[in-house]
């Protein structure tokens, strides 16, 4: 068995691409209306990382994700990551944290309120 993506909907799917595409790094796999008011995107890596994000325009209702739920994506270097991150608009929600001497990592929230994790490992 094999994990395949994650999904979850998105209140403005302009930001959520750019958000994915540029601070994230995925790449936009497939696109495609699900109903005349339902449009799903796929973004994907090379190594098979894939997140799907539904956007429905009859239903912009303020979305919650919980707090204890993430998305981690490996990152080189965490410092300049999180440079990035900052140039691209986004504040780091919390961290750098380092709970032992081989992981680093913090959060920023995408354009919905999902908590995204980069993780430099080694």
């Amino acid at each position: 068995m094999s994990f395949l993506w994650y999904t979850f909907k998105v209140v403005d799917l302009e930001k959520s691409l750019k958000f994915y595409t540029e601070v994230v790094g995925l790449k936009v796999q497939r696109k495609f209306s699900a109903s005349p008011t339902t449009e799903i995107v796929f973004l994907g890596d090379e190594d098979g990382t894939h997140v799907e994000l539904i956007f429905d325009r009859e239903n912009k209702a303020k979305l919650e994700y919980p707090d204890h739920m993430s998305m981690g994506f490996a990152v080189d270097d965490i410092q300049e990551k999180m440079a990035e991150v900052s140039q691209k608009g986004f504040a780091v929600h919390s961290g750098p944290f380092k709970p032992n001497p081989h992981v680093e990592f913090f959060f920023v929230l995408d354009p919905n309120g999902m908590k995204v994790q980069f993780v430099k490992q080694g």
